[in-house]
C-alpha cells in the first residue's frame, strides 16, 4: 500500500498506471518516419558536389582545342557485386593544344563551352616535383649506356 500512496503523491500522469481509465483514442499516433520531412544539413557545411574533377587518359587529340579523355572508374557489378572497370569518354577543352595521345590529364568542371564540352583539361603536377629525364631509368638510376 505504501507503493501506491507514494505514486499518488508523485501525481504521475501516465494513462497506463494501474489500468487507468484513459481510453486509447485520446493517445496520439506515433509519427511515421516516412511522413517526416527530410533532415536539413547544418548551415555551416558546404553543399556536396559530386565529381568536380576526374583523371583520365587522352585518347584523341585531332580536333582543334579539344581532346577526348577516357576516364576509368571501379564500380560494383549490379548482380555479382564484384568491382568492374567502367570507362567513359569525355570531351575536354584544351586551349593551347598542348596534350598528345597517351597523356594523363585532370578534368576540371566548368561552364558549358559547347554542346559536349563541360570540362577543361589540366596537366597533372608530377608527384616528385621534377619531370622524368631521358638519361635516367624509371627508378632514377642512370642507365649503363649513358655512364662514361
Amino acid at each position: 500500500m505504501s507503493m501506491t500512496s507514494s505514486l499518488q503523491s508523485l501525481k504521475l500522469s501516465s494513462p497506463f498506471l494501474h489500468g487507468g481509465s484513459t481510453s486509447l483514442y485520446r493517445l496520439s499516433k506515433p509519427n511515421s518516419s516516412l511522413s517526416c520531412q527530410p533532415l536539413k544539413s547544418p548551415a555551416f557545411l558546404p553543399p556536396i558536389r559530386a565529381m568536380k574533377s576526374m583523371q583520365g587518359k587522352v585518347v584523341c587529340a585531332t580536333n582543334d582545342k579539344t581532346v577526348s579523355v577516357e576516364v576509368v572508374r571501379l564500380a560494383p557489378h549490379p548482380k555479382y557485386k564484384r568491382r568492374v572497370r567502367k570507362k567513359k569518354k569525355f570531351q575536354a577543352h584544351d586551349p593551347d593544344n598542348q596534350f598528345q595521345v597517351g597523356d594523363i590529364v585532370q578534368l576540371e568542371k566548368s561552364r558549358p563551352i559547347s554542346k559536349t564540352k563541360t570540362f577543361i583539361a589540366v596537366p597533372i603536377p608530377s608527384k616528385n616535383g621534377k619531370p622524368g629525364n631521358e638519361e635516367t631509368g624509371e627508378l632514377g638510376i642512370p642507365l649503363e649506356s649513358n655512364q662514361p
